[in-house]
Protein backbone atom coordinates (compact mmCIF):
# COMPACT_ATOMS: atom_id res chain seq x y z
CA UNK A 1 0.00 0.00 0.00
CA UNK A 2 0.79 3.40 -0.48
CA UNK A 3 0.92 6.36 1.04
CA UNK A 4 0.83 9.59 -0.53
CA UNK A 5 0.71 13.21 0.34
CA UNK A 6 -1.68 15.41 -1.65
CA UNK A 7 -0.85 17.64 -3.87
CA UNK A 8 1.16 14.89 -5.84
CA UNK A 9 4.03 15.92 -8.16
CA UNK A 10 3.93 14.55 -12.17
CA UNK A 11 7.06 11.96 -10.47
CA UNK A 12 4.78 10.67 -8.07
CA UNK A 13 1.59 10.51 -10.87
CA UNK A 14 3.94 8.56 -13.17
CA UNK A 15 4.70 6.04 -10.10
CA UNK A 16 1.07 5.13 -9.58
CA UNK A 17 -0.60 2.00 -11.79
CA UNK A 18 -4.45 0.89 -12.24
CA UNK A 19 -4.84 -1.24 -9.36
CA UNK A 20 -2.62 -0.02 -6.74
CA UNK A 21 -3.58 0.42 -3.20
CA UNK A 22 -2.88 4.31 -1.57
CA UNK A 23 -3.78 5.63 1.42
CA UNK A 24 -4.39 9.43 0.79
CA UNK A 25 -2.79 12.31 3.12
CA UNK A 26 -4.33 16.31 2.46
CA UNK A 27 -6.71 18.09 0.97
CA UNK A 28 -9.37 17.16 -0.55
CA UNK A 29 -12.24 19.47 -1.99
CA UNK A 30 -16.13 17.76 -2.22
CA UNK A 31 -17.46 18.20 -5.25
CA UNK A 32 -21.19 17.03 -6.68
CA UNK A 33 -23.29 17.58 -9.79
CA UNK A 34 -24.86 20.63 -8.64
CA UNK A 35 -21.42 22.24 -7.44
CA UNK A 36 -20.04 20.80 -11.34
CA UNK A 37 -23.12 22.75 -12.54
CA UNK A 38 -21.96 26.12 -10.95
CA UNK A 39 -18.34 25.53 -11.12
CA UNK A 40 -18.38 25.16 -15.09
CA UNK A 41 -20.76 28.37 -15.49
CA UNK A 42 -18.05 30.64 -13.97
CA UNK A 43 -15.82 28.81 -16.00
CA UNK A 44 -17.71 29.63 -18.63
CA UNK A 45 -18.22 33.05 -17.79
CA UNK A 46 -14.22 33.74 -17.53
CA UNK A 47 -14.83 34.20 -13.71
CA UNK A 48 -12.77 33.39 -10.89
CA UNK A 49 -13.59 30.20 -8.74
CA UNK A 50 -14.16 30.44 -4.77
CA UNK A 51 -11.30 27.95 -4.56
CA UNK A 52 -8.04 27.15 -6.02
CA UNK A 53 -8.50 24.66 -9.01
CA UNK A 54 -5.03 23.86 -9.65
CA UNK A 55 -3.62 21.03 -8.41
CA UNK A 56 -6.76 20.09 -6.20
CA UNK A 57 -8.18 16.45 -5.20
CA UNK A 58 -12.20 16.61 -5.90
CA UNK A 59 -14.33 14.18 -4.13
CA UNK A 60 -17.22 13.42 -5.81
CA UNK A 61 -19.21 13.04 -2.08
CA UNK A 62 -21.37 15.14 -0.25
CA UNK A 63 -20.64 15.12 3.60
CA UNK A 64 -23.62 14.56 6.44
CA UNK A 65 -23.77 16.51 9.26
CA UNK A 66 -20.80 15.63 11.90
CA UNK A 67 -21.83 13.91 15.19
CA UNK A 68 -20.37 15.75 18.29
CA UNK A 69 -16.35 14.96 18.21
CA UNK A 70 -16.21 14.40 14.15
CA UNK A 71 -15.24 16.20 11.55
CA UNK A 72 -17.57 15.20 9.59
CA UNK A 73 -20.33 12.87 9.25
CA UNK A 74 -20.86 9.97 6.58
CA UNK A 75 -18.74 10.68 4.03
CA UNK A 76 -18.96 8.26 0.71
CA UNK A 77 -18.63 8.34 -3.13
CA UNK A 78 -21.06 9.09 -5.26
CA UNK A 79 -21.36 7.57 -8.98
CA UNK A 80 -18.19 9.45 -10.94
CA UNK A 81 -19.78 8.93 -14.26
CA UNK A 82 -22.12 11.55 -13.40
CA UNK A 83 -19.23 14.26 -13.32
CA UNK A 84 -18.32 13.07 -17.01
CA UNK A 85 -19.35 16.14 -18.98
CA UNK A 86 -17.80 18.18 -16.68
CA UNK A 87 -14.39 16.77 -15.88
CA UNK A 88 -12.03 17.32 -19.09
CA UNK A 89 -12.60 20.76 -18.72
CA UNK A 90 -11.26 21.08 -15.05
CA UNK A 91 -8.19 18.64 -15.99
CA UNK A 92 -7.88 21.06 -18.66
CA UNK A 93 -7.82 24.02 -16.15
CA UNK A 94 -5.24 22.21 -13.71
CA UNK A 95 -7.48 20.15 -11.72
CA UNK A 96 -4.72 17.43 -10.23
CA UNK A 97 -7.51 14.35 -9.87
CA UNK A 98 -10.83 13.39 -8.84
CA UNK A 99 -11.82 10.63 -6.46
CA UNK A 100 -15.07 8.91 -6.51
CA UNK A 101 -16.94 5.69 -7.22
CA UNK A 102 -17.32 3.68 -10.77
CA UNK A 103 -15.77 4.18 -13.95
CA UNK A 104 -15.59 7.42 -16.04
CA UNK A 105 -16.22 8.02 -19.89
CA UNK A 106 -13.03 7.22 -22.08
CA UNK A 107 -12.85 11.55 -22.63
CA UNK A 108 -12.26 11.37 -19.03
CA UNK A 109 -9.40 9.22 -19.59
CA UNK A 110 -7.81 10.76 -22.25
CA UNK A 111 -7.59 14.41 -20.15
CA UNK A 112 -6.26 11.90 -17.47
CA UNK A 113 -3.78 10.83 -20.13
CA UNK A 114 -3.44 14.40 -21.68
CA UNK A 115 -2.84 16.36 -18.28
CA UNK A 116 -0.64 13.39 -16.87
CA UNK A 117 -3.56 13.02 -13.91
CA UNK A 118 -5.09 10.45 -11.67
CA UNK A 119 -8.41 9.26 -10.70
CA UNK A 120 -8.80 7.31 -7.42
CA UNK A 121 -11.91 5.20 -6.93
CA UNK A 122 -12.92 5.21 -2.79
CA UNK A 123 -15.06 2.41 -1.72
CA UNK A 124 -18.82 1.89 -2.31
CA UNK A 125 -21.19 1.76 0.96
CA UNK A 126 -17.93 3.15 3.27
CA UNK A 127 -19.07 6.63 3.84
CA UNK A 128 -18.70 5.75 7.79
CA UNK A 129 -14.94 4.73 6.99
CA UNK A 130 -14.04 7.75 5.29
CA UNK A 131 -15.45 10.16 7.93
CA UNK A 132 -12.94 8.30 10.12
CA UNK A 133 -10.30 9.84 7.86
CA UNK A 134 -11.42 13.12 7.58
CA UNK A 135 -9.79 15.41 10.26
CA UNK A 136 -11.66 18.75 9.70
CA UNK A 137 -14.10 19.86 7.30
CA UNK A 138 -15.13 23.64 6.31
CA UNK A 139 -17.52 24.75 3.45
CA UNK A 140 -15.87 26.97 1.05
CA UNK A 141 -18.09 27.27 -1.58
CA UNK A 142 -21.72 27.39 -2.40
CA UNK A 143 -23.20 26.90 0.93
CA UNK A 144 -26.97 26.93 -0.23
CA UNK A 145 -25.95 23.56 -1.78
CA UNK A 146 -25.96 22.43 1.67
CA UNK A 147 -24.46 18.62 1.46
CA UNK A 148 -23.67 19.04 -2.10
CA UNK A 149 -21.74 22.39 -1.21
CA UNK A 150 -17.77 22.26 -1.87
CA UNK A 151 -16.26 21.51 1.14
CA UNK A 152 -12.16 21.38 1.98
CA UNK A 153 -11.26 18.04 3.72
CA UNK A 154 -7.99 17.35 5.51
CA UNK A 155 -7.51 13.38 5.27
CA UNK A 156 -5.05 11.28 7.00
CA UNK A 157 -5.17 7.58 6.03
CA UNK A 158 -8.32 7.50 3.44
CA UNK A 159 -8.09 4.53 1.59
CA UNK A 160 -8.26 4.48 -2.36
CA UNK A 161 -7.14 2.54 -5.65
CA UNK A 162 -5.88 4.03 -8.45
CA UNK A 163 -8.56 3.64 -10.89
CA UNK A 164 -7.44 5.21 -13.87
CA UNK A 165 -3.68 6.21 -14.37
CA UNK A 166 -2.34 8.91 -16.25
CA UNK A 167 -1.25 5.75 -18.95
CA UNK A 168 -4.65 5.27 -19.92
CA UNK A 169 -4.82 1.88 -17.71
CA UNK A 170 -8.39 1.46 -15.97
CA UNK A 171 -9.04 -0.79 -13.35
CA UNK A 172 -12.00 -1.20 -15.13
CA UNK A 173 -10.78 -2.95 -18.01
CA UNK A 174 -8.15 -5.82 -16.46
CA UNK A 175 -9.55 -9.12 -16.10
Amino acid sequence: MKILNLPLTSKEIKELHAGDSVLLNGVILTARDCAHKRIAEIMQRGEVLPFELKDAYIYYAGPCPAKPGMASGSCGPTTSARMDSFAPSLLDAGLGGMIGKGEMSMEVRRAIVRNCRVYFAAIGGAGALYAKAIKSSECIAFPDLLSEAVYRLEVENFPAVVAFDCYGNSIYDQK
